[in-house]
């Protein structure tokens, strides 16, 4: 009874099961083999670049400052704010200015009216010189006091020029366009002439610099290639992906011996205020070009225990893998020393589950 059940079972077993295997789809046909994305090895050219890391710095900057001593009175920006050359950041009590303006134009014309009396004297006194009735000593000393009573209406001319010179400095414009720093000063309190506290900072950031350093052995190549012409400079911010691009504006006069490096100093026009004082960014000095280099994409290289190498796919879809010898990685691609010829096949996507030998087929994605 036992063995009869048991082979009972055995049989309905292998039914289910090659019913199962019968209804299983079926393999695609170019399943004969390992999946891959493949590019052609390619002469093109190349730029040959120099990689650092670059620090903004300001284009101007301006510490403002009174010109005259007072009290402020009124603060019209705001920290951070972006303003342009004149406009109006902080104005003082004119009061006492206003005053001192009044009272030179007071002195004028006081003044003025002491000259012209000086001045008919002194005609009368001529008229009198000639027809002998005054002495000539007597006619000298009207004419001194009436050249005495015109230079004083000129010093009272010049007073009041400078009352109104002090009066406009009560209004304080921005000297440059650019990035008001924090507010330093408030409504109430008293200023200096030319000291401290200075009334605003001013960092002009469009245009602005990034300086960078890079190795002195490069610094004859780099002064020979910026003699033919403007070098480019990208700059990219942290977390940004799209560089700013601006040219090579500076070589400093000398190697920093401490670290062996040379600065130089790029502008940017910096009209969307990416780039800021201070902030890190990666730098790219392109120098020149090099034509008819042997590329492959980047990311056909693997590091094995041997080297560096590609899987190459033969005429017979099988793939070999080939030691290669690098140059640099640019934009993605990477220049091929040693070990390609222009036209081989390399597997750029799907190496992980490859060996030499194995049959592949080129896949439109992974």
């Amino acid at each position: 009874m036992f063995k009869i059940f048991s082979a009972l079972s055995l049989s309905l077993l292998l039914f289910v099961l090659a019913g199962c295997t019968e209804r299983a789809a079926p393999p695609p046909p170019n399943a004969a083999g390992v999946p891959v994305l493949v590019a052609k090895a390619t002469r093109e050219a190349i730029p040959v670049e120099l990689n650092a890391i670059g620090t903004g710095q300001a284009y101007k900057t301006v510490s403002v400052e009174s010109q005259v001593a007072g009290i402020v009175k009124d603060v019209h920006y705001q920290p951070g704010q972006f303003v342009g050359k004149g406009t109006l950041l902080v104005t003082l009590d004119n009061r006492p200015f206003l005053a001192a303006l009044a009272q030179a134009q007071a002195a004028l014309a006081r003044d003025q009216a002491q000259s012209q009396l000086q001045q008919a004297q002194l005609h009368r006194y001529d008229q009198l010189l000639k027809a002998g009735i005054v002495p000539q000593e007597q006619y000298d000393e009207y004419l001194a006091t009436s050249t005495a009573a015109k230079a004083t209406v000129r010093s009272d001319d010049a007073a009041i020029q400078t009352a109104k010179i002090q009066l406009s400095y009560c209004s304080i414009y921005a000297p440059i366009s650019g990035v008001v720093g924090a507010q330093l000063v408030y409504p109430g309190a008293t200023v200096k002439a030319n000291d401290v506290p200075v009334l605003a900072v001013i960092n002009q950031v469009s245009p602005i610099y990034v300086t960078f350093s890079v190795p002195q052995q490069y610094l004859e190549s780099t002064k020979a290639f910026m003699a033919r012409a403007r070098l480019p400079v990208q700059a990219t911010p942290p977390g940004d992906s799209k560089p700013e691009t601006g040219v090579l504006t500076f070589v400093n006069n000398a190697v920093d011996t401490n670290t062996g490096t040379i600065e130089l100093m790029a502008t940017f026009p910096n009209a969307d205020h990416r780039l800021w004082p201070g902030q890190f960014s990666n730098v790219v000095l392109r120098l020149s070009e090099q034509e008819n280099a042997l590329v492959v994409p980047s990311q056909a290289v693997e590091n094995g225990q041997q080297g560096e190498y590609v899987y190459i796919v033969k005429p017979d879809m099988t793939v070999a893998a080939r030691l290669v010898k690098t140059g640099r990685s640019v934009n993605n691609i990477t220049e091929i020393l040693e070990g390609l010829s222009a036209g081989e096949t390399v597997v750029t996507d799907g190496q992980m589950r490859l060996a030499p030998g194995i049959k592949v087929y080129f896949a439109k994605g992974l």
